[in-house]
């Protein structure tokens, strides 16, 4: 692991590691296997946890093995009227949506010149950024529609250091879904996994919540893992 005061710069996932939106792409998604004939379980919700809006799309038609029902036009349909849902669900989100100490975390990166960067595979992260105030803090987002893989494949990461104009062991990644964590690792950033540290164990650095996260454990445990 590289040493903390060789790092310049950190890029985030959105979904549980600055605020939840999942519950809401979980509704929309329901709703449209619903609609599809699709049965809805645990499983495949949790499947479809970071990974981008065609590929969700594709992982439930094969729930359902309907894969081959539908022309690539009548696809594109159904992740449009999904997102349409999703907007909706949306709507009402506010800073009280963003999840415990991420505000001051933020605050601090900047406060010590850290460039930031945001690696979503989520098209509305501009929008979900400028509901919870946050968009000041991101003036990098990687713009998911120009990459041609979605995580695990680094690419997301990849993207993102170059976008900062920063080598990948300058960069932390912040994730939490193992594919992600895959994606960071692939990227040759280190990795910091919020959640589960059995589900997250491939990431370098585990924090249980957002709540522990900050520059001072980072490097704690940093020192103690090289």
């Amino acid at each position: 692991m590289v040493n903390f005061k060789d790092i310049k710069g950190f890029i985030f996932d959105l979904d549980g590691v600055i605020t939840l939106t999942s519950k809401y792409h979980g509704q929309a998604w329901h709703q449209l296997a619903d609609e599809l004939g699709v049965k809805w379980t645990k499983a495949l919700a949790d499947g479809l946890k970071g990974i981008s809006r065609m590929d969700s799309l594709e992982m439930i038609l094969r729930a359902g093995n309907k894969e081959n029902d539908f022309t690539e036009e009548e696809k594109i349909r159904f992740a449009a009227k999904k997102n349409d849902n999703y907007l909706k669900l949306i709507e009402k989100m506010t800073d009280a949506d963003i999840l415990p100490g991420i505000p001051a975390f933020l605050e601090d990166l900047v406060a010590h010149n850290y460039k930031i960067c945001l690696a979503s595979a989520s098209k509305n992260s501009p929008i979900i950024l400028e509901k919870l105030d946050l968009a000041k803090y991101f003036p990098t987002i990687v713009d998911p529609s120009k990459l041609k893989k979605g995580k695990p494949d680094p690419e997301i990461y990849v993207r993102g250091a170059e976008l900062l104009n920063l080598k990948p062991e300058e960069c932390i990644g912040i994730e939490d879904a193992a594919a992600g964590i895959q994606a960071i690792n692939g990227a040759g950033e280190t990795s910091i996994g919020i959640g589960d540290a059995n589900e997250l164990r491939d990431a370098d650095i585990n924090f249980s919540s957002t709540t522990d996260m900050s520059l001072e454990s980072i490097e704690a445990k940093m020192k103690v893992n090289r």
